[in-house]
């Protein structure tokens, strides 16, 4: 079960981030860039592929979370003494 909800986290990331990095990158020059004021002195391939892996762990995050908020009210709720069970 773990292998499948990793799966349903790391595959919709995945094809996000390229999609999301082919349009970024459609409509800016990577050699252009600058961080702090200063021009970047990677290559593109170096800045591709940068760029890809950020992208892919922010949209895992985003899937991490949608399937933490999934999750149905008895699986959050397991392991948790009821309030009405009157064990105080």
């Amino acid at each position: 079960m773990l292998r499948q909800k990793l799966m349903w986290i790391i595959w919709p990331a995945f094809v996000a981030a390229g999609v999301l990095e082919m349009m970024t990158f459609a409509v800016l020059d990577p050699l252009t860039l600058a961080l702090f004021g200063e021009p970047v002195s990677w290559s593109r391939q170096t800045i591709y592929s940068v760029t890809f892996l950020i992208y892919w762990l922010l949209f895992a995050a985003c899937s991490a979370v949608t399937l933490l908020l999934a999750r149905a009210p008895g699986e959050v709720n397991r392991g948790l003494p009821h309030p009405a069970s009157g064990s105080d």
